[in-house]
């Protein structure tokens, strides 16, 4: 077998993306060192698990994206177009179960066509909410997840439902 020039550049840009794939891992593991308050650990992806972490966090968003569901079964779905706060659920919930959700996935995940759940997906990006990673295994495909920052803003917005112990051993809402 002959080794031709247009053999050899796409060696190089092969480990080109290898490298390019390795400093993204670095670069997406430094964010989240950063972004762990001292004292914790990571969950899931790689996302800071918070001091206070609930388990019921998981089973509400999951609430929350299946009621969405099956109220665009029941009413036109173009009256509560929200595709970003599908694909942040939809990638909260893949944080807490530890699952890896690839861009394909996250548009199918928002209900939208395609072009438009990836607009939506460049807005997270800008907003600083997700970010994408090529998969190093196939350069076909990327996968997304969420940032600490908006790991950290999902806690914070499901903590409201959730009910916890006061020192009188009653419950009330976080």
């Amino acid at each position: 077998m002959t080794v031709t020039s247009t053999d050899i550049l796409r060696l190089r840009a092969r480990k080109l993306i290898a490298s390019a794939n390795e400093l993204l891992a670095i670069a997406r593991e430094l964010e989240h060192i950063s972004a762990v308050p001292e004292g914790t650990s990571d969950a899931g992806q790689g996302l800071p698990a918070l001091p206070e972490d609930h388990p019921h966090w998981l089973e509400l968003a999951r609430r929350a994206y299946a009621d969405r569901r099956r109220r665009a079964k029941l009413f036109d779905p173009s009256l509560f177009g929200e595709p970003a706060w599908d694909m942040l659920l939809d990638l909260f919930i893949a944080a807490k179960e530890g699952k890896r959700v690839s861009v394909t996935s996250a548009c199918i995940g928002a209900d939208v066509p395609a072009t438009t759940a990836l607009r939506w997906i460049a807005v997270l990006e800008s907003q600083g909410l997700v970010v994408r990673e090529s998969d190093p295994k196939d350069a076909r495909r990327a996968f997304i997840h969420l940032t600490a920052t908006a790991y950290s803003k999902m806690i914070e917005y499901l903590s409201h439902d959730v009910p916890v112990a006061n020192d009188a051993g009653e419950h009330e809402a976080a």
